[in-house]
């Protein structure tokens, strides 16, 4: 059997740009490590796979696998799903709804459709889960992970910290935009720290931004594989609900750029605002439809 399979660059309204997502559709029948093989196959941040919703009332359940594991959540893919899959709608003449709620590991995920530029649509995602906070992380030990100087850790708003709105990141504040562009992950700095309360990964991000004034953040993640994300909408709400939570209420907004340093520019609208049951985020941006095709099953094993 084959399966129909579309992909997508996220964060963006240009084709080859942003972060590319790969969309398996009606992946029922697959299981877990089908999946997991077909995700290696792509090789991108990460592959999604829609599947029937348990609940008739929910839109679709999606699973989400990043080259080597399946992950609870994610922002991007469910951005690039939701834009697919309108995409999917519309072209057998249906009626695309304006908000879709996806089941995933980590609770449920809602989604509001937008207007976007050209062929590229826009959505906007709530995360599944408020912000939660656990360790924090030597500031010598991450400067190491990074190939950074200690002194090129900020640590006047928040030391480094273990964050997640659904997905577990470790989010670091870099002193200055040179910083950033300098990072690179050490992989014998990686394994002294990682993993740290669940967190596999590093954001790291500046508000030095005077010369990307379109932007409030820029930031870098890289992934305990050694590799870097071009934008990664979970980590980008977290560290918008830390910083929502240390300014001590109402709501915040961030244009956060990602990708740059990598060339593959992608541009994240964040919000957050604490309420009363916790620290509630989202992330909009665009996606362009690049590619689609089919692909067999592959084997079990």
């Amino acid at each position: 059997m084959r399966y129909r399979y579309v992909t997508a660059d996220v964060f963006t309204s240009r084709a080859y740009g942003g972060n590319p997502l790969a969309v398996v559709l009606d992946a029922q029948g697959l299981s877990a490590a089908q999946m997991q093989r077909i995700a290696r196959e792509f090789n991108y941040s990460e592959t999604s796979f829609v599947l029937p919703a348990r609940d008739p009332a929910h839109t679709a359940c999606v699973r989400i696998f990043t080259p080597d594991r399946e992950v609870p959540f994610a922002g991007h893919p469910n951005v690039g799903t939701a834009i697919v899959l309108a995409r999917e709608w519309r072209a057998a003449g249906g009626t695309v709804p304006e908000s879709l709620v996806f089941e995933e590991e980590a609770g449920l995920v809602r989604i509001a459709l937008k207007a976007g530029a050209q062929e590229a649509q826009e959505a906007e995602l709530i995360a599944p889960r408020p912000l939660e906070r656990a360790g924090v992380a030597p500031t010598t030990a991450v400067a190491r992970a990074l190939t950074l100087d200690p002194a090129d850790i900020d640590t006047s708003a928040h030391p480094p910290q273990v964050v997640s709105v659904g997905l577990t990141f470790l989010v670091v504040q870099l002193a200055s935009r040179d910083a950033l562009r300098r990072a690179a992950p050490d992989a014998q700095g990686y394994a002294a720290l990682l993993p740290l309360d669940g967190a596999k990964s590093i954001y790291a991000y500046t508000t030095d931004t005077e010369a990307e004034p379109e932007t409030d953040i820029q930031a870098r993640m890289f992934t305990g594989r050694m590799t870097e994300d071009p934008a990664t909408g979970s980590a980008t709400a977290a560290v918008t609900a830390l910083r929502a939570a240390l300014r001590g209420g109402g709501l915040l907004r961030l244009r956060v750029g990602q990708g740059v340093d990598m060339g593959r520019a992608s541009l994240l609208s964040a919000h957050a605002e604490p309420r009363a049951d916790g620290v509630w985020a989202g992330v909009a941006g665009q996606a362009v439809v690049v590619m689609e095709g089919t692909l067999p099953a592959p084997a079990e094993a």
